[in-house]
């Protein structure tokens, strides 16, 4: 099965076809950094890196660029309330973000161009639109886009210019000469940073530093676009129009959206007070590379582009499923990778299949579980190879999603010489350890979880007791 991408622009599944054989140019939307990421970031980042990794796994060369504002409305409101200078404020969220990153195993992009250091290729990329009559400027200074010049604008968003006409408003202090027409180029205002131009002093429009950036880096045309459902209009509506106005080409074959985070079944926002950012969520638990690796299975576990709801219970199933995976490593102790039979056999193929439908990684990860499945019947038939070749299959499937990075003992927070031996013998620190975290289960409550160990250890052939007075003994069946 070739690779079917779901293109937002046809609105269907498509055969993906790089524009240069063996290579694929990608550019997503990233941050703008005046505050802490936040899950839907999360979202963002795991997704797009998951798309790069598994696109370099079936042998693309990929050149990912994920770009990052550091220059906008936001940015300097919040640099203002803070008292702080702009650079040090972006450089510091820009410095945070990168943390975030590297818990959620995000691997970094082959460039992250950022807005303030692109104004000249911004300036020449208005200058080349008011030179085609795309762009003009305004008697309050700044430039706009001219967007009836455009006759391909709404193809993205599926919207008409009469639809777009209905909602649109002009404030008192804009000189559009059309409601729809968006701005380009802001006239300096005192106090805000700026920088010269031939339409006077001034800063960039969000919209047109995507446009800059993306062409500088990948070119005038690429494959592949992404971001949140929630920047597909206006955001990248604008895009296309202002490359597409600019280069008289087609500007990407392919955008890609993913979908809305929501919190207990309702859309994540600050004005609900339902927002949570990445660390506050990775601060509830003590190994913060365990938790990163939480969130990131929990944002698989949902496909890319349907709604993911995140709560605690999504939260402690995602660490449930996780330990599962890591349970089965554990029991190969000996961490040697064999060559794996025919690449994995068929486990490998369901893994491609379903990576290759859109990136269904929810069907991706299941097949990780028919992978242990397997790979314990090894273990209880003494198969010593073929355990270890599925093993290494196992975390060879894992690291495509980005998963199974870490050693199993420090996943599940034992000692590394307590994890099980190769031929299934629990040892009794590792019991010991499990009934720890079993006890401590219960003593919260969380009886889902006590049960889950519980039912690990007589799968193995370990008996538990517990008296009346909370004490639990053990014994071999």
């Amino acid at each position: 099965m070739s690779l079917r991408i779901y293109n937002s622009l046809s609105r269907c599944k498509e055969d993906f076809v790089p524009r240069v054989a063996g290579q694929v140019k990608m550019y997503v939307c990233g941050m703008t950094v005046y505050d802490y990421c936040h899950l839907g970031h999360a979202r963002v980042l795991v997704v797009f890196d998951t798309v790069a990794r598994y696109l370099r796994s079936c042998g693309f060369d990929v050149e990912y660029v994920r770009n990052i504002t550091d220059i906008d409305d936001k940015i300097i409101a919040r640099a203002a309330e803070l008292g702080e200078g702009i650079d040090s404020l972006t450089g510091r969220f820009i410095e945070a973000m990168h943390e975030d990153c590297q818990l959620l195993n995000v691997q970094s992009p082959n460039a992250e161009p950022r807005a303030t250091d692109h104004v000249d290729a911004i300036i020449d990329m208005i200058k080349g639109l008011e030179n085609k009559e795309y762009a003009y400027q305004g008697v309050n200074g700044d430039v706009y886009y001219r967007v009836r010049a455009f006759a391909d604008y709404g193809r993205l968003s599926g919207r008409s210019l009469d639809e777009l006409q209905v909602g649109a408003r002009v404030t008192p202090d804009e000189s559009k000469n059309d409601p729809l027409d968006f701005v380009l180029w802001k006239a300096a205002k005192p106090g805000e940073p700026s920088w010269d131009s031939p339409w006077g002093a001034g800063r960039p429009g969000w919209h047109i530093e995507c446009s800059a950036m993306s062409t500088a880096c990948l070119g005038n045309s690429f494959d592949i676009h992404g971001g949140g459902m929630d920047l597909r209009f206006p955001h990248h509506e604008n895009e296309i129009a202002q490359s597409e106005g600019a280069t008289g080409q087609k500007f990407v074959s392919v955008w890609m959206h993913n979908g809305y985070v929501q919190i207990d079944q309702e859309k994540m926002s600050k004005s609900l007070g339902n927002f949570f950012t990445i660390r506050e969520i990775l601060g509830k638990d003590d190994n913060a590379a365990r938790m990163g690796e939480v969130i990131r299975y929990m944002i698989l576990s949902s496909h890319y582009r349907s709604a993911m709801n995140f709560s605690p219970d999504s939260l402690a199933k995602a660490k449930a499923s996780l330990e599962r995976l890591y349970f089965a490593l554990a029991k190969v102790a000996d961490p040697v990778v064999v060559e794996v039979k025919d690449s994995g056999g068929p486990y490998s193929e369901r893994f491609s299949e379903a990576m290759d439908d859109d990136f269904n990684t929810p069907a991706a990860l299941a097949v990780l579980f028919e992978l242990v499945r397997e790979l314990n019947r090894c273990l209880d038939e003494n198969r010593y190879d073929d355990s270890c070749a599925l093993s290494a299959c196992l975390r060879r499937l894992g690291a495509v999603l980005g998963l199974l990075r870490l050693e199993p003992a420090k996943f599940l927070g034992v000692a590394r010489d307590s994890c099980a031996s190769v031929n299934n013998e629990l040892t009794a620190a590792t019991i010991k350890e499990l009934l720890s975290e079993r006890q401590r289960a219960r003593a919260t409550g969380d009886w889902k979880r006590a049960d889950e160990i519980r039912d690990y250890l007589g799968e193995r052939g370990i008996l538990l007791e517990d008296a009346s007075r909370g004490e639990t003994t053990w014994r071999r069946r």
